[in-house]
């Protein structure tokens, strides 16, 4: 079955099987991965970034205990 265009935007077809709208620009599709992939890397890295500074507080937790049980001797 052949795809049908989309009213308003030439570069979109639909399935009438499934009622997928599809690009059939590759040029924006695979842009559109790059900004994806880019912003999946950004949420990784932030996410490391949190969980560091986390560990990093813990640790300084730690060490203000030990001083304050080394000041308290």
């Amino acid at each position: 079955m052949d795809k049908l265009n989309v009213n308003g935007h030439p570069d979109l077809v639909r399935d009438p099987m499934s009622k997928a709208v599809i690009n059939k620009n590759e040029s924006e599709y695979k842009s559109y991965i790059e900004s994806y992939k880019t912003r999946q890397s950004e949420k990784h890295r932030v996410s490391s970034l949190e969980t560091d500074l986390n560990d990093l507080k813990n640790e300084i937790g730690e060490i203000k205990d030990l001083l304050t049980k080394l000041i308290a001797k």
